[in-house]
């Protein structure tokens, strides 16, 4: 199992700090993780955020990718309607030659209603614009030459040039938290972002199948919520106003997009108090808010209970202070990690 964080750059405002100084310090955790021997760094897109959630992932990677050297560097997600995906292709080429091969390229369809009106694009059309996107992406990559004629994409004789440093290409993923986009992913022969439902996972090997692929052959990357620190007591009392701030913020914009029958009929935002009363190793994809031991008892639940390659730790809460973070990334290292590494 490989280890990762999402980082999305929150800066909230109960807790604000000068941006460049933010931007510096979380570059800056990413050459920690690289130190502490994890796999991954996760980027996220948002946008119109009060909080400025990072709203522009590949100008990020590029920056991380010339400050480290072995750490793999993915977007999860990039919300590919907002992008031409022919420009995509292109800076993310850049990207893998500045990482010299580093790069994993997740998308996603996107879902919040504000940032559809924003940019001007009708939400009907997402599911299109990333088939179509995805589609110019691999073949911009894979091909010397090529043309396409799409609902949105008008292409003719297109190079690309220079190419990415992985062959074929970087890899390709698709964020999906509802049946049809896991479906999707697995019909498109891409790998899966996933928010932890054990069903789902298990949808999208029966789907690789049913179109004769090998579910070994395709990689599972699912975001946990996690925060470790030497007591669960001393980790509920650091992360709990963080997280608390995340579900109340994230929760209502999910219930107004409705894409899933639970998003339009969720209620509040959970309780601290009911959260702490759930064991870390409930199946599911609960927040892991305790020591080291809860982060293995529940990291051991779940790969029992479903195929799961990658961990994309929800680590970096929104307004964290930079040293509990640091902290709690050295905890999970040096205790977590070598139980499954």
């Amino acid at each position: 199992m490989r280890f990762g964080f999402m980082m999305p750059f929150q800066n909230p405002p109960r807790w604000a700090r000068p941006y460049p100084e933010l931007y510096r310090e979380f570059i800056d955790q990413t050459v920690l993780a690289e130190e502490l021997g994890y796999d991954t760094i996760w980027l996220t897109e948002h946008h119109f955020d009060d909080d400025g959630w990072s709203p522009s992932l590949l100008p990020l990677a590029a920056g991380i990718a010339t400050r480290t050297s072995r750490i793999r560097i993915g977007t999860f997600i990039l919300i590919l309607p907002f992008q031409h995906a022919l420009r995509v292709a292109e800076d993310a080429a850049t990207i893998d030659i500045l990482s010299n091969g580093r790069l994993d390229l997740g998308v996603g369809k996107g879902y919040r209603l504000k940032e559809f009106t924003g940019f001007g694009i009708p939400r009907e059309q997402r599911e299109a614009l990333l088939e179509e996107g995805l589609e110019v992406i691999r073949r911009a990559w894979t091909e010397e030459t090529f043309s396409f004629e799409g609902q949105f994409y008008h292409l003719r004789d297109v190079r690309i040039s220079p190419r990415p440093v992985q062959q074929p290409h970087p890899p390709l993923w698709i964020g999906a938290r509802g049946k049809k986009s896991v479906e999707r992913a697995a019909r498109l022969g891409y790998h899966l972002m996933g928010t932890g439902e054990f069903e789902l996972q298990q949808v999208y090997d029966r789907a690789l199948a049913q179109h004769g692929r090998n579910p070994a052959d395709f990689s599972l990357t699912q975001l946990r919520w996690m925060y470790v620190a030497k007591t669960r007591e001393q980790a509920w009392e650091e992360a709990g106003p963080h997280l608390s701030y995340m579900f109340s913020t994230a929760m209502p914009l999910l219930k107004e997009a409705g894409d899933l029958r639970k998003d339009r009929t969720m209620r509040d935002a959970p309780s601290l108090a009911d959260l702490q009363k759930i064991d870390p190793a409930t199946p599911g994809g609960f927040p892991v808010i305790g020591t080291a031991d809860d982060c293995i008892r529940a990291i051991e639940s779940y790969r029992q209970g479903t195929r799961v390659t990658d961990l994309a730790l929800g680590m970096h809460l929104p307004g964290l202070a930079s040293e509990k973070i640091r902290q709690s990334m050295t905890i999970f290292a040096r205790e977590v990690m070598p139980r499954f590494k």
